[in-house]
């Protein structure tokens, strides 16, 4: 007889990306004020290549991105943190189901940094992005984990938050 194994998700999790209103503010803005805030407009000339954090997809080529500094872990903590992002210009807040893992996380390989209620590093992990559900499951099963940063590990950019449900 064949078992049939359904994956269920023993915790669940959302995945979040950052707030597009500290970004709408930037969308208006001209060449010069953008320059003078250190934000880069370009234009993307391949794919992958520019994750978008606030629409949680790969830009596509020919898109207009900004790239700045963004602080995403504006915590009281000695973990607080800050890096350079890609925003596509033109695309909306994602809006992903529980337990639903964007595409764009699937082919990199990625950084967890998993953190406590009180903002303090527990644990981090390096994992192929097609493992990260077996590995998120992994670091859930730890009660005191509040929530997890995803990374870039190559160059270490910041993708997204991942919180417990």
């Amino acid at each position: 007889m064949k078992l049939l194994n359904f994956n269920i998700m023993q915790y669940n999790f959302q995945v979040h990306s950052i707030n597009a209103e500290e970004i709408n503010p930037l969308l208006n803005l001209g060449e010069n004020e953008l320059k003078e805030l250190n934000i880069v407009k370009s234009i993307v000339d391949e794919k992958p290549g520019y994750p978008c954090r606030l629409s949680l997809q790969d830009a596509e080529v020919g898109e207009e991105v900004l790239l700045f500094t963004y602080e995403h872990h504006k915590v009281k903590s000695p973990y607080q943190s800050s890096g350079p992002i890609f925003v596509r210009t033109n695309v909306k807040k994602a809006a992903l189901a529980q337990n639903e893992i964007p595409l764009m996380l699937k082919h990199r390989l990625l950084s967890l940094r998993i953190y406590d209620k009180d903002a303090m590093m527990i644990d981090a992990r390096t994992v192929q992005g097609k493992d990260l559900e077996d590995t998120m499951q992994d670091v859930l099963a730890n009660g005191r984990v509040e929530y997890m940063h995803v990374h870039n590990a190559g160059p270490g950019c910041y993708n997204c938050l991942v919180r417990r449900v």
